[in-house]
């Protein structure tokens, strides 16, 4: 289980990337960027990605 020094900046990171997303230009390149970022992340921990995808119901 992470520290509280490690859970803090994960939460800062997470707080950061969000407001990128709400202050970008182009907020589709930014949210796909960080995104890109998210998956290397994971996959370099050896965490697949394929099951965390979201994908909204069609109706």
């Amino acid at each position: 289980m992470a520290n509280q020094a490690e859970q803090s900046e994960k939460w800062i990171e997470r707080f950061t990337d969000l407001q990128r997303i709400k202050d970008a230009k182009n907020r589709d390149y930014e949210i796909e960027y960080q995104l890109s970022i998210a998956k290397a992340q994971l996959e370099a921990l050896g965490i697949p990605t394929e099951n965390l995808i979201h994908k909204e119901p069609r109706d």
